[in-house]
């Protein structure tokens, strides 16, 4: 397991804060341990497994601004310290592990764009096994990144596992679906689609500023590729939000959904691509909590995040805004199979 490390129950215990009168799912997540533990996992009783994928390799080989690998410890800290309810249970969660990739992000500082790209590579495959491993148990992956360039392979482990490709879902503001110039975060869905683990494709909220003429209209005459904008929705008010999630869950509900979140489209939450005027911390809240209980869920990808940025920005709460997320996820998914 190259690069992949198993969380052990003190790690957890050593970031759940305890209280007394009180249950935090920190205190009955699950927990597995490192030794077998594929097979360990099918015996799980856990129906989501979460997984972390710090690292900032696929952004910077996009041009953008490193830091996305700062986000995964803060997060894993805010979701183990959220009160256990009769409606979020610890025992249906296995916090599994995440990938180390200290070594190559510190390397990678002084690499070009080619090199980057062909470490991405590497990095799909690694990362996909794990997730072949887990959605073949009969498990649903919550990730946590990481660049998009991710996507990429959770779309391929989770194809292989159930022997057909997935549906996505995408709330960004970016089309995530640019040439195939070599690997990096702006093109995960374009190489997915292409290799046949990808079928259909909808991105909510792009916004018309950051997306070239180019790559909209190459969308734009894809039939597997459909996106409504953010100023058709938001500013233009041609279709209300409500009505966009509606009809997207229609149209993909005929094959597993990958449910993919970009925080670069929340207005002022910190990312590489960091935006003042996006959608709501409600609005993204109800797009996971929509799709979650409305569609046949392959995984939860919540991707682009950080705490700090390399350009020195900071910002404490993303974490939180992860937890809020998370337990909205399982929470809508627990719904629809009740």
């Amino acid at each position: 397991m190259s690069h992949f490390n198993i969380l052990s129950p003190q790690t957890i215990a050593t970031l759940t804060s305890t209280r007394e009168g009180e249950t935090k799912l920190g205190q009955t997540i699950q927990t597995i341990i490192a030794d077998r533990w594929e097979d360990a996992l099918k015996k799980n009783s856990a129906s989501y497994v979460l997984i972390g994928i710090p690292e900032d390799i696929g952004v910077r080989a996009n041009y953008g601004i490193g830091g996305t690998q700062s986000l995964w410890q803060p997060a894993l800290k805010a979701i183990l310290n959220i009160q256990e309810t009769e409606k979020l249970k610890g025992a249906s969660i296995l916090a599994l592990g995440y990938f180390d990739f200290s070594d190559w992000i510190k390397i990678s500082q002084q690499e070009d764009i080619a090199t980057l790209r062909n470490r991405v590579s590497q990095i799909d495959e690694l990362v996909f096994p794990i997730i072949q491993t887990i959605v073949a148990a009969g498990k649903t992956p919550i990730i946590i990144g990481g660049g998009h360039n991710n996507a990429y392979p959770l779309l391929k482990g989770s194809s292989l596992a159930i022997g057909k490709a997935l549906n996505s879902v995408n709330l960004d503001a970016h089309s995530d679906y640019r040439i195939m110039e070599g690997r990096h975060s702006g093109n995960g869905f374009r190489y997915a689609h292409a290799e046949g683990f990808l079928r259909k494709y909808h991105i909510i909220g792009l916004h018309e500023n950051y997306n070239s003429a180019a790559v909209m209209a190459d969308i734009y005459q894809h039939p597997d590729v459909h996106y409504t904008t953010y100023e058709a929705i938001f500013l233009q008010e041609k279709i209300d939000y409500a009505t966009v999630l509606k009809q997207t869950a229609i149209a993909l509900n005929d094959a597993p959904v990958g449910v993919e979140l970009d925080l670069d489209c929340i207005s002022n939450t910190l990312s590489s691509a960091a935006t003042p005027c996006g959608i709501s911390t409600l609005q993204a809240r109800k797009y996971v909590s929509y799709f979650a209980e409305h569609t046949n869920v392959g995984y939860l990808h919540l991707t682009e995040g950080a705490v700090r940025l390399e350009d020195g920005r900071e910002n404490a709460l993303t974490p939180k805004l992860i937890a809020y997320l998370f337990s909205d996820f399982i929470k809508g998914c627990e719904q629809r199979i009740s």
